[in-house]
């Protein structure tokens, strides 16, 4: 637990960074769940997976205990919070909602999810490339997760839109900014705001990756 407790968070922004990622992934999950016109069991369930899915098996590969939702436990009233909103917004007008507005989260929490993977992978001593990869495993499968559940082929297997290709982009920016001993802050935003800004132009613009094609 000491060696734990040493690294958990490092600053307030990590910590901040970690609360709005969850936020904008279980927003994401919640949404979908709406989307779908589950009951508020499956939308909790959505939330949670979306927040949690990606950072747990992150912790999982780096064999990190406990995992990051159990050392902070606020981070599990926060998505219950969210999840318990949704009765009023169940209760109230039903309104469609759109795939921009899951699209905008989960982007938001792409972005975030792959900095602080990259962030814990480094920490635990990780050759920077499966550091990289840890951040994109963090930022990526919470939605994997959450589409499955859905019954869907996951976003980011069949969108044909850049999308763990720009979370893969965005970890290895976080490599290089650090390199240059620049502020935590600034290696942080600058890795989230790389790749949740190429996600959202890809989708403003309808960037794809080559498919297969029989």
């Amino acid at each position: 637990m000491e060696a734990y407790d040493i690294e958990r968070w490092g600053t307030p922004l990590r910590y901040a960074v970690e609360l709005i990622g969850t936020v904008a992934f279980a927003l994401s999950g919640i949404l979908a769940g709406m989307r779908k016109r589950m009951d508020v069991f499956g939308i909790s369930v959505l939330g949670f997976l979306a927040a949690f899915g990606g950072g747990t098996l992150r912790d999982i590969l780096l064999d990190r205990r406990p995992f990051f939702w159990v050392a902070e436990v606020s981070l599990l009233w926060l998505v219950l919070g969210l999840c318990a909103a949704s009765l009023v917004l169940l209760r109230g007008e039903r309104r469609r909602v759109s795939d921009k507005a899951i699209q905008v989260a989960d982007a938001l929490g792409l972005g975030l999810f792959v900095a602080t993977g990259v962030q814990y992978a480094l920490v635990a001593q990780m050759p920077l490339l499966v550091a990289v990869l840890m951040g994109v495993v963090t930022g990526v499968f919470g939605g994997v997760m959450r589409d499955i559940a859905c019954n869907e082929m996951p976003t980011a297997f069949a969108d044909h839109r850049p999308y763990a290709v720009c979370a893969f982009f965005g970890g290895w920016v976080y490599v290089a900014v650090q390199a240059l001993n620049a502020p935590a802050w600034l290696v942080l935003l600058a890795s989230a705001g790389v790749t949740t800004g190429l996600r959202l132009l890809a989708l403003r613009f309808d960037w794809r990756v080559p498919g297969w094609r029989a």
